[in-house]
């Protein structure tokens, strides 16, 4: 196990709470701070300002830390919007970029939690919320709040069932994963069912041949993307329809297998060598 630093005294506990969570998570994975940046494309400094809550992590490099560490990225990401809300309100500060992130993804911002002095590092932007009014923000955050409990308090119901079918010679496996969170939090259910069609293979998530699916991108079609990823033998992590860094990475792995332009976007090239 790691000996951690403490964590300084002036964090909100919401996010204080998050960065415990990621710790314990990294402890748990037995890597080290080298290899947890090759494994998420984040480098070894941000994973130190993240760690050590000098600097709030993006979405993204939650997600994947949850994925390593074995834990169900829903509980950890809903901590994190919480976590996000908690450090926009209690700090301001000065832009300053901060663009250590991973190949193709959006910078990940560029205001920082207090103002900078000399030496200090930079941290990613929290951007505020949008103009709904502060009755509205309290609201969505106090749903937040109370998803967050009670995901932690009862543990999601996650059914996951496989089942192996003929399918013209072929094994084709069906995946459903069903994920329960309660107070309100909608989270999409993905299913793969594999089977072929005049020579092409789809799992049912999404029939598209040439829409462009890459990163930070969301949805039936990323799920889709996963499902077949993983029938050619390449794990994007979670079926979760999410296209975060570990995605990215099995698209560049599949592209570079197919001798096909290794850019990490599902593109039309991508789509007929996965369906192939």
């Amino acid at each position: 196990m790691s000996r951690w630093k403490a964590l300084p005294a002036e964090l909100d506990p919401r996010v204080r709470q998050l960065l415990v969570r990621l710790r314990r998570l990294k402890d748990h994975s037995g890597l080290s701070v080298r290899q947890l940046a090759a494994r998420t494309g984040y480098s070894p400094k941000s994973w130190e300002r993240y760690l050590g809550g000098r600097s709030l992590p993006p979405r993204e490099a939650v997600e994947a830390l949850a994925l390593i560490g074995g834990d169900d990225p829903t509980r950890l990401l809903a901590l994190h919007e919480v976590a996000v809300e908690a450090w926009g309100n209690g700090r301001g500060g000065t832009a300053v970029p901060d663009t250590d992130v991973p190949e193709g993804a959006v910078s990940e911002g560029a205001v920082t939690g207090r103002t900078l002095s000399e030496g200090a590092v930079p941290e990613p932007e929290i951007l505020s919320a949008g103009p709904d009014g502060g009755g509205a923000r309290s609201l969505r955050i106090a749903l937040v709040a109370g998803a967050v409990a009670l995901v932690l308090a009862v543990s999601s119901a996650v059914l996951v069932t496989w089942r192996l079918m003929d399918h013209g010679g072929r094994a084709a496996t069906e995946e459903t994963t069903t994920v329960t969170v309660t107070a309100g939090v909608s989270v999409p259910t993905y299913t793969c069912r594999l089977k072929q069609a005049d020579g092409r293979w789809y799992a049912g998530n999404s029939p598209t041949r040439d829409a462009t699916v890459g990163y930070g991108d969301a949805g039936p079609e990323v799920a889709e993307v996963q499902c077949l990823l993983r029938r050619a033998g390449i794990s994007p992590g979670g079926i979760d329809g999410m296209f975060g860094p570990l995605t990215q990475g099995a698209v560049k792995r599949f592209q570079k297998q197919a001798r096909l332009d290794v850019d990490g976007v599902v593109g039309p090239h991508t789509w007929k060598a996965l369906r192939g």
